[in-house]
Order: C-alpha cells, then structure tokens, then sequence
C-alpha cells in the first residue's frame, strides 16, 4: 500500500467526514474542520508507530501535516533522512 493510501485509509477511518469521496489530496483537513489540534496529534501517533519515526517538535507545521498531500512529502523526505541519514544530510545541505 502507497504512503498516501496509508494515509488516507487513516483519516476515513479516524475521523468523520461528511463526504469522504470529496476529500483532496491537497485540500486542507484544518481549514475544512476534518482535523484539529487533537486530530493532528492524534496523526502524528500513527505516523511515528507506523513508519518508526520521530516527528519533532518544528516538524509540527501546516507545511508538513495540513493535507495528504503535504503528509505524504513529508514522510518521503523523513523516511529519506532515517534511511540514508548521511545521504540525505549532504544532499540537503548542498541544495541550501
């Protein structure tokens, strides 16, 4: 199963939704009312049970968790850095 069907499976199964066939991948879950602050830590539980991560503190950003589709980046690029820690690392620093 793809990260972002991991996701989404998540969030159907988590929280309520009206609708569940019209959430977007890049729609906002806060502004739409599908997540809140308890939501979001609440995701951020399955993330770090699920994929064996530490999602720290300045990781807790509408950038990184507002939508599927910015989870899903999010986690390609954590999922990166705890694989190939030194990689990564030096591929970041090198694109600053």
């Amino acid at each position: 199963m793809s990260l972002r069907d991991q996701i989404r499976n998540f969030i159907l199964e988590n929280f309520i939704l009206e609708n569940p066939q019209d959430l977007a991948d890049d729609e906002s879950m806060l502004e739409k009312g599908i997540m809140d602050s308890t939501g979001i830590l609440e995701l951020v539980a399955f993330i770090e049970s699920t994929f064996e991560i530490k999602v720290e503190d300045e990781e807790l950003n509408r950038e990184n968790l507002e939508s599927i589709k910015n989870i899903v980046s999010y986690l390609e690029r954590k999922l990166v850095l705890v694989s190939k820690p030194q990689e990564a690392r030096t591929s970041l620093a090198s694109q600053a």
